[in-house]
């Protein structure tokens, strides 16, 4: 069986290796003649799959070049049934940088995700490296103060990797945490230049601090993200959420297959996934490898340590 579609940006598709994975995954014939894509395959269900990752290739390419990433989660998606969802709400901006730059939700986990923070006072979300948890809820807390929705941003993590060696770094508490906190200092440079950050931060607008300085504050008229949430515990989980107050929206994420804990203790982030189900203003989010947006090689990095984790526990 053959099928032709028409493609008015052929050029894009055929960039690179584009069409090449998609005839190795679904198994097919892949040919460009002139404006079209010529698919041949006996198999009428791959021939269809293959055909819609082709035609929203084409689509999408009209807002943006296509890359490996794209089409790896196109394919994906038509293995799903889902490539028609994707496309309903592709073009839907987060928030624009100064630069320019549209921040959007890339995936379906992201949107729904993004959405979540819209709509809850909590979101907990977990996900592997990669999958945009800390950028996007970043961007949301960024999105809500600029929108005066809130008066500041409180951004926190755990400083797990010090341990007892934190006294033994030079300088103030300050200098001591930020080698810890530097990824949310990229996000928020990105998300609103380097300048306005600084202002900001200068003018206490936007706080970065260790998780152990939460203890006994109440948060207010605030947008609260906590990172790398993993690795804190029950105990402590429990003490950041009780900690939030009147017109504060919170997001907590962090990523299951990066403990630090010591053996045996259990990861707050597990805990209150478990405790918070089905609370109301609550939402449980799990971001997946399909969710990965760094270069592809990361999320076939995580799927190799996915096996083996498998294989450990098959033994």
């Amino acid at each position: 069986m053959t099928q032709r579609i028409s493609c008015s940006n052929i050029g894009d598709l055929s960039t690179g290796d584009h069409l090449a994975r998609i005839s190795s995954s679904f198994d097919i014939t892949i040919e460009v003649d002139g404006d079209c894509v010529v698919l041949s395959s006996d198999n009428n269900l791959n021939l269809s799959r293959a055909s819609s990752v082709i035609s929203a290739m084409d689509t999408l390419s009209s807002s943006g070049a296509i890359d490996t990433r794209l089409v790896d989660y196109l394919i994906f998606l038509a293995r799903n049934g889902k490539i028609e969802e994707f496309l309903q709400d592709e073009d839907r901006i987060v928030y624009t940088t100064p630069s320019g730059r549209p921040v959007k939700a890339k995936t379906l986990g992201q949107r729904v995700y993004v959405d979540s923070l819209e709509r809850n006072e909590l979101v907990v979300c977990s996900g592997p490296a990669g999958s945009g948890k800390t950028f996007l809820g970043v961007a949301m807390a960024v999105k809500a103060f600029r929108n005066r929705e809130v008066s500041r941003i409180i951004l926190t993590r755990p400083a797990v990797e010090a341990g007892e060696r934190l006294g033994f770094l030079p300088g103030d508490i300050e200098e001591k945490v930020n080698p810890y906190m530097r990824p949310i200092y990229d996000a928020l440079s990105v998300l609103l230049g380097n300048e306005l950050f600084e202002r900001y931060y200068e003018k206490g607008l936007i706080e970065v601090s260790p998780l152990a300085f939460m203890r006994g504050r109440n948060l207010d008229d605030a947008f609260v993200l906590l990172d790398e949430a993993q690795n804190t515990t029950a105990e402590q989980m429990k003490m950041f959420l009780t900690r939030l107050g009147l017109n504060c929206r919170a997001c907590v994420c962090g990523d299951f297959t990066q403990i630090d804990l010591p053996r045996g203790t259990m990861s707050g982030l597990y805990d209150c996934m478990n405790v918070l189900e089905g609370v109301e203003g609550v939402s449980i989010v799990s971001l997946k490898n399909a969710d990965i947006v760094r270069n592809p090689l990361v999320q076939r990095i995580v799927e190799a340590y996915d096996r083996k984790d498998k294989e450990k526990c098959d033994e």
